[in-house]
């Protein structure tokens, strides 16, 4: 499958949330705010997914 720099961007941005980032959540989990910090990675990934979505249609319809 033909790729662009910003759809690999964009994988590996989302892989990268979907790795739980240990010290970040503990310190998310320190201050109290984890269910905060886990609705905004959910938000994130939901966004970057929509975008990645919409670079492949593109690529789709230039070939």
């Amino acid at each position: 499958m033909n790729t662009n720099p910003r759809i690999d961007a964009l994988q590996l941005m989302l892989t990268d949330l979907r790795t739980r980032n240990e010290p970040i959540r503990h310190k998310a989990a320190f201050r109290g705010c984890q269910p905060e910090f886990q609705t905004l990675v959910s938000k994130l990934i939901e966004q970057l997914e929509m975008e990645l979505l919409k670079e492949k249609q593109q690529l789709r319809q230039n070939k």
